[in-house]
């Protein structure tokens, strides 16, 4: 498995909104160490959702009890019990009847073993980048499938899912339970990269520059600039921004040769 070590963060910034509701954060797995989890939730006119995606996020990835080989099954299983378990508390809070609250959701998995697993629904995306090259990024089309072949609806109809309430694919929705896709890479290597955050970003920037902006910089310099430049080409109408970046780096010598030194006093 090849060496690396993270580098990783958060930012948002609200846009032109009068609050921000968006939710990021990243987490250690309290029972399984090595684990590292980052979740971005899209609220849409309220925080409660994505309040609540966090909250049940951070409740069942703390749950997680491994054995010595990670089971990437079993972690497409923990993302579908976060989304539907915030889907269900949701929908049963108070305000639920008038207010309707509902998130977009991104999460992601990496394991010690050099895997990362990552799942989504609705409009926030999740992104790969090898180097500076998008190597995969989320997108609606699965959930569209899902609508003509299961639901049997026309094209066009699948199409406008977003624009309505019936069809619109979100944790919250009380007329339909959320689809969740599901994405595996096995094989990490330092260079790779993986940016999740909302539609106030990615509807703002091509691929390329996405995957530009986080491989010449560090996490917290690529987020300045991105949100920078969102704002200056929302022309005044953005929305909240947000994002969680997680790069793999090559290790410092030092602490490579120190690793060396360490096991050859120990054997």
């Amino acid at each position: 498995m090849s060496a690396y070590k993270i580098e990783a963060g958060t930012a948002q910034h609200i846009g032109n909104r009068s609050q921000q509701n968006d939710r990021v954060a990243l987490y250690t797995a309290a029972q399984a160490p090595g684990y590292v989890m980052a979740v971005l939730a899209d609220g849409n006119h309220s925080s409660i959702g994505s309040d609540q995606v966090l909250l049940t996020s951070k409740h069942l990835f703390d749950e997680l009890r491994v054995g010595d080989t990670p089971s990437l099954p079993r972690l497409q299983e923990l993302m579908r019990t976060i989304a539907e378990e915030a889907h269900q508390v949701i929908k049963m809070t108070p305000i639920a009847q008038t207010a309707e609250p509902q998130s977009a959701l991104a999460l992601m998995v990496l394991t010690p073993a050099g895997q990362a697993v990552w799942a989504h629904v609705g409009d926030a995306r999740v992104y790969r980048f090898a180097g500076e090259t998008c190597a995969m990024r989320t997108s609606d089309g699965a959930y569209v499938e899902h609508l003509i072949n299961e639901d049997k609806l026309p094209l066009v109809a699948a199409k406008k899912h977003r624009s309505s309430k019936l069809l619109s694919n979100a944790l919250g929705n009380s007329f339909k339970s959320p689809y969740v896709t599901f994405g595996v890479h096995e094989g990490l290597t330092a260079g790779d990269a993986f940016l999740l955050c909302s539609d106030g970003l990615w509807q703002l920037f091509k691929d390329t520059e996405l995957a530009a902006a986080v491989q010449r910089n560090t996490p917290r310099q690529a987020a300045e600039r991105l949100i920078d430049k969102a704002g200056e080409r929302a022309q005044g109408k953005g929305d909240n921004c947000s994002m969680a970046i997680i790069k793999l780096v090559e290790p410092a010598k030092e602490a490579a040769n120190y690793t060396v030194q360490k096991m050859r006093r120990a054997v």
